[in-house]
């Protein structure tokens, strides 16, 4: 555990010391300031369909993932790949560390850069809040969707970084695993088959995030993401681990 939390702490450090990290802090609250302006006023027209700002905030929007398949890529990239290009991997996996406890100590430390760059649009609801009565459990659940589907954008983006010693292929392997990802479930009409439909209903990350934003919690979307996370995770350490001795 205590080579877990350095590895974390170290990974953390690094994260909050890159001009890079703050880029792209700055660019996603850039973005999500902007369509949270742009529901806001739409909302505002007379002529607009009623609906709560928050609910459409949450993965209605093409930006909202443009957002999250830009940003696991780019704080996942360097995580091993960067350590087998320089030659540091050698030395981290030579300390009393084990394979997994460096997977998993980057991966956390990903997740909570990743809450980090969350937390400023904590404000929106707070806003609203200060001019009228607002509903805490979709916007709980709002979170709670982002947060699971971030978990297994970076847990892909982690496998894809131990693949390669380029950030740029991980970033662009990345890119092209989460895109099959993303879109699985919006097959969901091309298929008669109802065994398909809903393997694909299951799959279908835009209904997650639509029925989060709802403040519906449906435990089947929490576990397929934990499980997601885990497989990943793990075949990021055992690809680390078989090229311990390389």
């Amino acid at each position: 555990m205590k080579g877990l939390v350095s590895v974390m702490g170290r990974e953390l450090r690094a994260f909050f010391f890159s001009p890079l990290a703050y880029i792209v802090a700055a660019l996603l609250l850039l973005v999500n300031g902007l369509v949270f302006w742009l529901i806001v006023s739409y909302l505002n027209d007379p002529r607009a369909q009623f609906g709560a700002p928050l609910e459409l905030f949450f993965g209605q929007t093409i930006y909202f993932w443009l957002v999250l398949v830009f940003v696991a890529p780019v704080l996942t990239m360097r995580l091993l790949s960067e350590e087998r290009r320089s030659g540091t991997i050698e030395v981290l996996m030579t300390a009393p560390v084990t394979a997994g406890q460096v997977v998993v100590g980057k991966y956390l430390a990903a997740l909570l850069f990743y809450c980090f760059l969350w937390l400023p649009t904590v404000a929106y609801p707070l806003l609203l809040a200060y001019f009228e009565e607002v509903d805490w459990g979709p916007i709980l659940a709002g979170y709670l969707g982002v947060l699971g589907i971030g978990a297994v954008f970076l847990a892909v983006g982690l496998l894809a970084s131990s693949l390669t010693k380029s950030q740029l292929v991980a970033a662009i392997l990345t890119f092209a695993m989460l895109i099959p990802l993303f879109t699985f479930g919006l097959l969901e009409n091309l298929f008669n088959d109802e065994s398909v439909r809903q393997m694909l209903s299951y799959l279908n990350l835009w209904q997650h995030m639509e029925e989060f934003g709802k403040g519906i919690v449906d435990t089947r979307r929490l576990v397929y993401y934990f499980s997601a996370t885990v497989l990943f995770v793990f075949l990021s350490a055992r690809a680390l681990e078989s090229r311990k001795w390389r």
